[in-house]
Formats: C-alpha cells, sequence, structure tokens
C-alpha cells in the first residue's frame, strides 16, 4: 500500500470535497460526536480554512483515495515566545487503520511545525480513545503539566451558542 500526504489546497475542488468527506466520517463516529456535519458546515468549512491564516490540512491517499485528515492551526506559546502547532483533527478511515497513516500525518504535520519553527505540537483525545492514545503516545505525545505537584492540564471549554 502507498500512502501519499498532501498538504490540501483549500481551492482545489477535490481536495475541498475529501476534507469536507472525512471530515463528516469523523463526526459519525462515536469519537466525533456521533452526528453528521450540518449542511452549512459542509458548505462552508473549506471556505472558511481558507481564510484562515494559519490553517494546515493534510491528507493521506491510497490510490487516490482520500484515507485521512490532519487539521492544524498555528497557534502561540508565550512562554516559549515561539508559535506552537495545534493538531486539532486526526482521522483515518476505519478500515485504513493499523497501517501507520496515522503516524506519517503526524510525521508530516511535525516537519511542517519544525519548518515553522513551532517549539511544540499539541493535540487533545478523549480519554476513552484507548486506540488514538496509542498512537500518540508512540509517537511521543504525552499529557501536559508544569510539575507533577500541580497536575495534568485538562481541556475545557465553553460553549458560546
Amino acid at each position: 500500500m502507498i500512502i501519499e500526504i498532501k498538504a490540501a489546497d483549500f481551492n482545489n475542488a477535490v481536495h475541498g470535497r475529501d476534507i469536507v468527506n472525512l471530515l463528516d466520517y469523523y463526526a459519525c463516529d462515536p469519537m466525533g460526536g456521533g452526528q453528521p456535519l450540518s449542511a452549512f458546515v459542509k458548505a462552508e468549512v473549506v471556505k472558511q480554512l481558507a481564510l484562515w491564516p494559519h490553517a494546515l490540512t493534510l491528507l493521506a491517499y491510497v490510490d487516490d483515495n482520500a484515507v485521512g485528515l490532519a487539521n492544524c492551526f498555528q497557534q502561540f506559546s508565550t512562554f516559549q515566545c515561539k508559535p506552537i502547532l495545534n493538531i486539532h483533527d486526526l482521522i483515518v478511515l476505519a478500515q485504513f487503520r493499523g497501517h501507520g497513516i496515522s503516524k506519517q500525518l503526524l510525521q508530516a504535520a511535525q516537519e511542517h511545525a519544525m519548518g515553522a519553527g513551532c517549539c511544540k505540537l499539541s493535540l487533545e483525545v478523549l480519554s476513552n480513545n484507548h486506540r488514538a492514545k496509542s498512537v500518540y503516545q508512540k509517537f511521543g505525545f504525552m499529557g501536559y503539566e508544569l510539575s507533577p505537584e500541580n497536575g495534568k492540564a485538562e481541556f475545557w471549554e465553553k460553549k458560546l451558542s
């Protein structure tokens, strides 16, 4: 199996279709919320990604079929005074899991981050997503903590709409 990783061109209709299809697949999975994307998101997400100055979408292809995606966004570390690359979404179609596609997407994200002078990669993962956690740990990710006495960082949110 030959896996090809490409940086998405948000103005390329094929890439746009692949981004939407993979995001919808992920959204329908229990680890993505279990609900399909809304018609609004399907129609707008690629246009909005194109407007976001530090967005990077990596697409994984096998035989010209999109089988994986990583949506990444550059952020900023005030403590390091350097950029951070956050991997916001990482998706591999179920039938293609176990072939190293996640690792190749993570590697491509890391190479981009290093080229951009980033001090680290970040991501979030659900506590019961054991398969993803295993992949991330093998790649070198770990829970974030400044010191054991202060505990691990937690991801929190407040919905605004």
